[in-house]
């Protein structure tokens, strides 16, 4: 009689294991249709010159300050390595959505006005092996016509639509690690006035950025920018060398709480795509490197839940 009840509390204990296992595996292939997205791809909303991915959350504006400094090879008692020179960008970007964003700026370079929007059409999850944001802004200059540009060309302008850079991007990202994200960036800028016959009204590039945590609250960033041009056609039909480089810039995200601070060095004295990427003239072989950094604090616009009723 003892061995059939423990037999029976045997089939008893077992049914409810297996029932335990079937509930168990039913509850993981349910997560498993789940999509889960990957948060935090990039701290920021840019790399160093260029943009991420990333966008800002609804009803918040971030503000950007970006500082560049003279060129470190410029001398030490003439120019203090560059330290008596500065060029700024001051710049706001505002969330109208959790992956929609628009943005303005005025950088000291050119005197030059920008207006931008970003919008995250991809996100990476476990059903999607990227990130993709579609990018798009608007630069015009407000320079006295007849100055000088870095190449040594001058630049005049006949009416205010001249003066206009369009550029256009697809930002893809993955984020293969916790520490590791990687970036690349196809990109075609219009100049509607370009400084002489012999440049492209159109300037194609294909950038490539990345980020590697190296702590919590540190981050190793860099970001490259391969302009496609002909050079030696260039030189065959003008008789002097293309001018401009490549931009290359490396440097470190500081996460300190409310704002992201990034410290770097580049060969690139502007700070918007239109003055980085088209009109790079120094060269890391030179010395021809500025130190500089981005500060951006973001605020919030939603209302504080507390004093909800």
């Amino acid at each position: 009689m003892k061995a059939k009840i423990l037999f029976l509390f045997g089939m008893l204990h077992a049914a409810q294991l297996l029932g335990q296992d079937d509930l168990l595996n039913m509850l993981n292939q349910e997560d498993a249709k789940k999509t889960t997205y990957t948060q935090a791809t990039f701290k920021g909303t840019r790399f160093i010159n260029g943009q991420t991915v990333e966008t800002i959350a609804k009803k918040h504006l971030n503000f950007w300050i970006s500082h560049r400094f003279g060129a470190l090879n410029s001398g030490f008692m003439d120019n203090f390595l560059g330290l008596d020179e500065a060029k700024i960008r001051l710049g706001l970007e505002y969330g109208i959505s959790d992956v929609w964003l628009v943005g303005m700026g005025r950088s000291t370079i050119e005197k030059t006005y920008d207006f931008y929007s970003k919008y995250k059409v991809l996100r990476q999850s476990n059903a999607m092996p990227i990130t993709l944001t579609m990018y798009g802004s608007l630069a015009t200059n407000t320079m006295p016509t007849g100055y000088t540009l870095p190449s040594g060309n001058m630049m005049r302008y006949e009416n205010n639509l001249q003066r206009q850079t369009y550029m256009g991007q697809l930002l893809i990202a993955r984020k293969f690690t916790d520490k590791l994200s990687l970036q690349i960036m196809p990109t075609v800028l219009h100049n509607n006035k370009v400084e002489s016959v012999y440049f492209d009204n159109n300037l194609y590039s294909l950038g490539m950025g990345g980020r590697y945590k190296l702590t919590n609250r540190l981050s190793l960033s860099a970001e490259y920018y391969k302009n496609i041009v002909d050079t030696q056609n260039f030189l065959e039909t003008s008789g002097t060398p293309y001018p401009y480089q490549d931009s290359f810039s490396i440097g470190f995200d500081i996460e300190t709480g409310g704002h992201v601070f990034q410290l770097h060095f580049t060969n690139s004295k502007g700070m918007i795509e239109k003055h980085f990427i088209s009109q790079t003239t120094g060269t890391w072989a030179n010395a021809d490197i500025f130190y500089g950094f981005n500060m951006a604090r973001t605020f919030s616009f939603e209302p504080d839940k507390k004093n909800k009723k």
